[in-house]
């Protein structure tokens, strides 16, 4: 896109001519003042030298702190659907500004494209600083949308939550109407005895209060078949309290009077101060004799503050959640096992007319001639469908217990493919239990898929090129790790040189520098992600020279680490793995223990290779020796920054028909469940950062 074509279609802003001049103002205000948002992350930026800072902007580490989308390089479908949930987030006026490749699919054209430079970064950064000052603006802005975008709808049946269709339709296995539900939600279980629409202390209208006791099912109809039909849904002994207040009761749903929390049905037998058996409006003859109501316990009982069901003569802990009983004094009426001998209790004259059950209104059912032989009057629970509430405890009565005994909705959460402190592409699926880590795993959204079965051959140069642009955070290494395992198909002598071992540990020294910009951006140490990005951008293909020009301030910035007493606590005993843990390579295998131990051993090794390139000569960057039309299979080993890294393939007429590659990361990611299991989810995502995983190196 060149200077000429204002932004008009994507980013901009309604244009009103009135407010010209103050938008004029504002848009050169927007232009000198860049914040971009790095695709896939600032780690990639800075592997391949690109410094946003002197090209002219600031990176940000959200979508809405961001102008400017920076893309850097080809990206994955699946980061290409990441790019675009986090575009759709960025507030207007809004950029996209491509670097070494082609917009994703998912995206709008670009408004500025370049290739992977540091000075082509800088021109592009001036000609998006000259549109967004001319175009911030415009008359009819373009709304973006993406499929990615858009919420997915499946049907599944209540009952039967496997039962999932992608069109409207019943379930073949009861029958009931499919329910519309976002796609991926989970489908918790259905009570048949709850149906929907039933608000019944909330609403009062006649159509809130209609019966659906099965279908086509009418209470007059019940009653001309006999009582028990009748009350077939009528469950008696039930009556509402407080947890909170058990003292509180009546025979329908509502809310304390005391504290405001939904009452919870109690059943009838469970000790209640002052309960009264008596229910308003039902026209029962009384009992013959107070001698039919009989107490078996006055005096002093314990219960449970949140479980009122639990009851006992002296004091202890509640069986259900461990808390102290507190003592509840006794009545004439509340002590548990009253007997309500009511014998033979006639109820002509008992018209439903005048008989409310919990609001529901039953006009014109007469019950006379019904012989209620026995009837214990605790309570009428009617199953007239949902209550319409629901208290903490019913909330949580079937959730998982924590560590601490309570109980809470465990909640899956993703961090990442672009999360501050993590490398871009990948994304960390975490089980929360309130801010505590139950389980969690890793993916990488940017990893290689393995030659073994692909059919694309390619010749020998290629291949080794496409090998270091798949592995950005390590493209020496893995540039090595090509050009040793083909010469060797090939029948070639290993090269004696040392040029190529010094850049492999240039390389080295610039992975650990990056690694501590990232961990100074995941702790909020922003001095070692300056002072390390920094030192990365300078000696990241710096001379024999310019690395011993460097070596004193590697120095001190390894002295000052030593000296971060925040440092040491915030990483000692995080993320900490046994010895004999199988698959560990590299840094994570030298230093088994916590996240202190892996950072000791990194700036170790940086120490180790500043003194083997000052020893071993310049460095050379890897390149291919003349291969011809040969033939083989050749394996070859690399110890890259993050651990050793195996290839082998095979070569005819020199093409690379096949190959097999094995990475340190593709081990480590297999780590992450066991190291954020039970931790604190600030103490997890610090563990995992430890570990250094490179998405790009992870085979699938």
């Amino acid at each position: 896109m060149t200077s000429a074509q204002p932004i008009t279609t994507k980013g901009s802003r309604q244009k009103q001519p009135r407010f010209a001049v103050l938008q004029a103002w504002v848009s050169r205000a927007l232009a000198r003042d860049l914040s971009c948002l790095i695709i896939p992350g600032p780690e990639v930026a800075l592997a391949y030298g690109l410094d946003v800072t002197a090209a002219g902007m600031c990176s940000s580490a959200t979508p809405r702190d961001a102008t400017v989308l920076l893309i850097i390089g080809e990206l994955s479908e699946q980061m290409d659907e990441a790019a675009a949930v986090l575009y759709a987030q960025m507030p207007r006026p809004r950029t996209i500004l491509m670097l070494g490749g082609k917009t994703p699919p998912s995206l709008p054209d670009a408004d500025v494209s370049a290739d992977l430079s540091q000075k082509a970064l800088t021109d592009a950064v001036e000609r998006l600083q000259g549109l967004l000052a001319e175009g911030a603006f415009a008359t009819y802005p373009e709304d973006f949308d993406a499929s990615v975008l858009h919420v997915k709808i499946e049907y599944v049946c209540p009952m039967h939550p496997d039962v999932v269709r992608d069109e409207p339709g019943s379930c073949p296995k009861c029958g009931m109407d499919l329910v519309a539900q976002e796609a991926g939600k989970a489908t918790s279980g259905h009570d048949h005895e709850h149906h929907e629409h039933h608000e019944h202390h909330e609403q009062d209208s006649p159509q809130s209060h209609e019966h659906h006791h099965g279908q086509g099912h009418q209470h007059g109809q019940a009653h001309e078949q006999g009582h028990p039909q009748g009350h077939a849904n009528h469950k008696t002994g039930t009556d509402y309290t407080c947890p909170m207040h058990p003292e509180v009761s009546q025979d329908e749903p509502g809310r304390c009077p005391e504290c405001g929390m939904d009452l919870v049905p109690r059943e009838a037998g469970e000790v209640t101060p002052g309960h009264n058996h008596e229910r308003p409006g039902h026209g029962h003859n009384e009992p013959e004799s107070p001698q039919d109501h009989t107490n078996n316990k006055t005096g002093t009982d314990y219960t449970c503050p949140m479980h009122p069901e639990v009851s006992q003569d002296e004091p202890g802990r509640c069986p259900e959640c461990g808390m102290d009983l507190e003592p509840r004094e006794g009545s004439e009426n509340g002590a548990s096992g009253n007997n309500h001998d009511h014998g033979e209790h006639n109820h002509s004259g008992h018209g439903h007319d005048e008989h409310s059950h919990a609001g529901h209104e039953h006009g014109g059912h007469s019950h006379g001639g019904h012989e209620h032989g026995g009837h214990s009057h605790g309570g009428h629970e009617h199953d007239h469908g949902a209550s319409g509430f629901m208290s903490m405890i019913e909330v949580t009565k079937d959730l998982p217990r924590s560590a601490d005994g309570l109980a809470m909705d465990w909640i899956e959460v993703p961090f990442g493919p672009v999360f501050p402190g993590l490398p871009g592409g990948l994304k960390l699926m975490l089980t929360l239990d309130g801010d505590g880590v139950i389980e969690g795993n890793a993916t990488s959204l940017v990893g290689m898929t393995n030659g073994d079965n692909d059919t694309e051959e390619m010749n020998a140069e290629a291949f080794v090129e496409r090998l270091a642009l798949a592995t950005p955070l390590a493209p020496v290494s893995y540039r090595l790790l090509a050009c040793l395992a083909i010469e060797r198909a090939a029948g070639l002598a290993d090269n004696p040189g040392t040029g190529r071992a010094s850049a492999l540990e240039r390389e080295r020294i610039a992975s650990h520098l990056g690694w501590l910009a990232l961990l100074g951006r995941q702790l909020g140490f922003t001095w070692l992600t300056q002072r390390a990005s920094a030192l990365q951008l300078d000696l990241r293909c710096a001379s024999q020279k310019r690395l011993a020009a460097l070596e004193p301030a590697l120095r001190t910035l390894t002295a000052r680490l030593g000296r971060t007493p925040l440092l040491k606590a915030r990483l000692k005993g995080i993320g900490r793995l046994p010895a004999d843990t199988p698959g560990l390579r590299g840094p994570v295998a030298l230093a088994a223990g916590d996240a202190w131990a892996r950072l000791w051993q990194r700036l170790d090794e940086i120490r180790t290779s500043l003194d083997f390139i000052r020893t071993n000569g310049e460095p050379e960057l890897p390149g291919l020796r003349i291969t011809d039309q040969a033939s083989g299979r050749g394996e070859a080993t690399v110890d890259t920054p993050r651990g050793q890294a195996r290839l082998s393939l095979t070569l005819q007429s020199g093409r690379v028909t096949s190959y097999r590659l094995d990475t340190a990361c593709s081990h480590h990611i297999g780590l992450v469940a066991e190291l954020v299991e039970g931790q604190e989810l600030g103490d997890a995502l610090v563990a995992v950062g430890s570990l250094d995983l490179s998405p790009w190196e992870v085979m699938s």
